[in-house]
């Protein structure tokens, strides 16, 4: 007889499993709601895994009289604990006074052409030690760990050298350490140009491809490698570059495409087989059919959308047509996107994008998993880890629908309670 860790009951599961799943692979008694609803639904873990899942009144009596803890869940729903799958959390300083300036009128150029724009959180950030990026990266974090997060993706990027860029890695790996969070590394070290570097950027893309790559895959600090495709930024050739650097390392490539413009940044990063390809504003249906090809995840970021005030939708219908997996992001970030709220992009990816509350929930669990290449989450199925958030709401389109509330009551990380008010 095998004797579950623990079993959940009296619990109403969105399970976010999509219909079609091969045989064996399937959850029994799933409504076909758009969320893989079990009512009345119970939950067993062992070894921080699901082990069994279904209605309550299906349960197997005997493993469930030899279950070590029950636990309660009063009536509300789960969810798998949500993925933040695209931030920047570590970083110096803030660029509070940079937003008061562009609400008065100035414009990017005229705040990057005195010092401010990313050139000053490259600054702070550089000037940060280790503790005072930890301390502030951590209280970041915690907010998301309060919302249902479990998982969360955090880049580098505003070091810009060698030993910076490890730096704000390894902080990284310390908040997975510290913190009841799982944190997937990415290396962004082709996101801008370094301001020592002004006038050389073939030289700085050499320094990312032969000493920096290099250095993260050595000591491990990196899971992925990121690029910024862009006019202000790095060229398709540049961006190929540093691709061809991560796969001699043995690393998965991501990419930022097709923000401001449509340089074939989708195509490019489906060619590279990426993880994902994160913005889309601008990418063209044949980039929409070259991602459903390679299998990568579109990550939609509407707090960048909204902060910067853009006009040019993602191509939602595109990515639909081709089945493109969609995954929504906080991009949480000092400049574009200083939002502390994964659930606010719920409501932000549909009413600013058009997407359904099952998209958006999709887009922080099942698919967020996929962008981070973590096929072991994101889903409440037998085998998946044990991460889940529970909720007090009437249904789960509330998750989508309210702005400004945390409905969140509890949040479990591999079959083990966390306890929020630590976390908050």
């Amino acid at each position: 007889m095998v004797r579950w860790d623990s079993l959940w009951v009296n619990v109403q599961a969105a399970t976010m499993v999509p219909a079609g799943l091969p045989p064996g692979t399937t959850v029994e008694g799933l409504e076909p709601d758009g969320y893989g609803t079990i009512r009345d639904a119970a939950i067993a873990v062992s070894d921080g895994r699901i082990a069994w899942i279904g209605r309550r009144a299906d349960l197997p009596a005997e493993e469930t009289r030899a279950t070590r803890a029950v636990h309660d869940g009063a009536g509300h729903w789960v969810t798998p604990g949500l993925i933040d799958c695209h931030t920047h959390l570590v970083f110096g300083g803030d660029r509070s006074g940079e937003f008061e300036l562009r609400l008065k009128g100035a414009s990017y150029a005229e705040i990057a052409r005195a010092g401010g724009g990313i050139a000053s959180t490259v600054a702070a950030t550089r000037a940060a030690g280790e503790e005072a990026l930890f301390t502030a990266a951590a209280a970041r974090a915690r907010r998301l760990i309060a919302e249902g997060v479990t998982t969360i993706e955090i880049k580098s990027g505003y070091g810009l050298d060698t030993a910076n860029e490890a730096k704000m890695l390894r902080v990284a790996r310390r908040l997975g350490r510290a913190l009841p969070l799982d944190v997937a590394t990415t290396f962004l070290g082709a996101h801008a140009l370094p301001p020592e570097y002004q006038g050389r950027q073939a030289a700085y893309v050499d320094l990312v491809c032969e000493e920096m790559i290099p250095r993260m895959a050595a000591e491990r600090l990196a899971d992925a490698v990121d690029a910024f495709c862009e006019t202000i930024a790095f060229t398709p050739a540049e961006t190929e570059r540093v691709f061809a650097a991560a796969e001699r390392a043995g690393i998965r490539v991501k990419l930022h495409a097709d923000q401001l413009s449509d340089l074939g940044g989708a195509a490019l990063a489906a060619r590279h087989g990426a993880l994902s390809a994160d913005h889309l504003e601008y990418t063209s249906e044949e980039g929409c059919a070259a991602l459903a090809r390679a299998g990568t995840v579109a990550v939609l970021l509407p707090g960048a959308f909204f902060v910067l005030r853009e006009k040019q939708l993602p191509p939602v219908e595109a990515l639909r047509r081709h089945g493109v997996p969609i995954a929504l992001a906080s991009d949480c970030n000092p400049g574009s996107s200083p939002a502390l709220s994964l659930l606010l992009m719920l409501n932000m990816g549909c009413t600013l994008f058009r997407l359904t509350p099952e998209e958006a929930l999709a887009g922080v669990t099942r698919n967020a998993a996929r962008a981070l290449g973590m096929d072991d989450r994101g889903m409440l199925a037998p085998g998946k880890r044990a991460d889940m958030a529970l909720w007090r709401i009437a249904r789960p389109a509330e998750l989508a629908y309210w702005l400004g509330n945390n409905a969140c009551v509890g949040v479990v990380r591999a079959g083990r309670p966390v306890a929020l008010a630590e976390a908050a």
